[in-house]
């Protein structure tokens, strides 16, 4: 049913603690004013996120593009009893049956948008499918990350289960990273699988991303910094943004 990364994914981020990430954002989101309702996380993967959140109380939409990791995500939340919605759909062109009280982009979904109209298109989608204060919240891995972690680097490492090897090309005129993944499988005989995997992520400035949020018609633009709710340091590899869908002069009228 499924095939590729999808398979592999779950054990590479095993080492992610999924709910102290979830209490993370709802925190994040009570600054807001959300701290119960309906939530549409985009680029939800195999549900990693979505069902911890789910937890938290929060009635919880999965959106992702990749069917496999569509079809992991509702097994593992059939499996724990959870009637969680998982929906096949580009994050930036939402078309959701209802509005939203937040939309979620976790675990740099917003990185594998690489153009500033692909940017704007995810904010502006988010913006139309949100009610009248509903908040966007996402996290984007830096520059600094990007740049000065990854990048140019050859990363290896031999599991019990699974061996992989992880060479990054960094171009710092475009801002964009070039990961060439290759997986080994341990089978059940003894013998290995290889799965190849090429990804693409972009390196988004604050600057550029605050400013197609402001486009979007968000406004109340807060960041914070890797797993905390204050200001982001230099060095920090992981921002997560906050924003506000405000209420349309029409809306407020009616």
């Amino acid at each position: 049913m499924y095939t590729g990364f999808s398979e592999v994914y779950d054990e590479l981020m095993s080492d992610v603690n999924y709910p102290d990430w979830a209490r993370l954002y709802a925190d994040i989101m009570a600054q807001y004013g959300i701290t119960k309702g309906k939530i549409c996380e985009c680029a939800c993967g195999t549900g990693a996120l979505t069902i911890p959140l789910y937890r938290q109380g929060f009635a919880v939409t999965g959106v992702d593009i990749s069917q496999d990791m569509l079809w992991i995500a509702a097994q593992k939340a059939r499996k724990d009893g959870y009637a969680i919605p998982f929906v096949r759909q580009d994050m930036r062109s939402l078309r959701l049956h209802r509005p939203m009280d937040a939309v979620l982009a976790t675990c740099d979904g917003v990185n594998y948008l690489l153009k500033e109209e692909d940017l704007y298109s995810f904010f502006s989608s988010a913006y139309n499918a949100l009610r009248p204060g509903g908040g966007l919240f996402f996290d984007v891995s830096t520059p600094y990350k990007l740049r000065v972690r990854l990048g140019n680097q050859l990363i290896c490492d031999d599991g019990e289960h699974i061996t992989y090897f992880w060479q990054n090309s960094f171009h710092e005129h475009t801002g964009l990273i070039d990961m060439h993944l290759c997986f080994f499988v341990r089978q059940e005989d003894g013998s290995y699988r290889r799965i190849d995997e090429e990804q693409k992520q972009r390196a988004w400035r604050r600057e550029d991303i605050e400013f197609q949020l402001m486009r979007a018609g968000f406004s109340q633009i807060n960041v914070y910094g890797n797993g905390h709710m204050n200001a982001p340091g230099e060095k920090e590899e992981r921002w997560h943004f906050a924003a506000l869908r405000r209420a349309t002069a029409e809306e407020v009228e009616s």
